[in-house]
């Protein structure tokens, strides 16, 4: 992932534009593009500051509170469900309606096995075919 531009660009390109100068023509001198310096003098309008945003991080799970505690007792109760079993249950029971990253990261934060048992999963794969 690139970095952000640096808050010294990004000060000298708003003071450009409230000196009379163009967002496209600021862009073209710095060697940045217009919608950059847009974003940049209105962000700088609204708030002050033409600080970047932190990048990067957790964006933490959707799968928290009741539906955590449901999804604990469905795994308890049905031990060889998949990750996919596990969002379509998410989506059809509490209508919560999330990726096949978010149930992995949920039950590796749960510490949660995700092998099978190999007589059940071999039954199940064998009905699907």
């Amino acid at each position: 992932m690139t970095k952000p531009y640096s808050e010294d660009l990004r000060i000298r390109a708003v003071e450009a534009v409230a000196n009379g100068m163009s967002r496209r023509q600021a862009a073209k001198v710095f060697k940045v593009g217009a919608s950059s310096v847009i974003r940049w003098t209105e962000l700088h309008d609204q708030t002050g500051s033409v600080a970047a945003k932190p990048m990067g991080g957790s964006r933490g799970t959707s799968i928290e509170g009741s539906d955590r505690q449901w999804l604990l007792r469905l795994i308890a109760s049905q031990p060889d469900l998949t990750l996919e079993e596990m969002r379509r249950e998410l989506a059809e029971q509490r209508s919560l309606a999330v990726g096949h990253g978010s149930v992995w990261r949920f039950c590796e934060r749960e510490q949660l096995s995700l092998k099978k048992k190999s007589t059940r999963h071999a039954a199940r794969q064998a009905r699907r075919r």
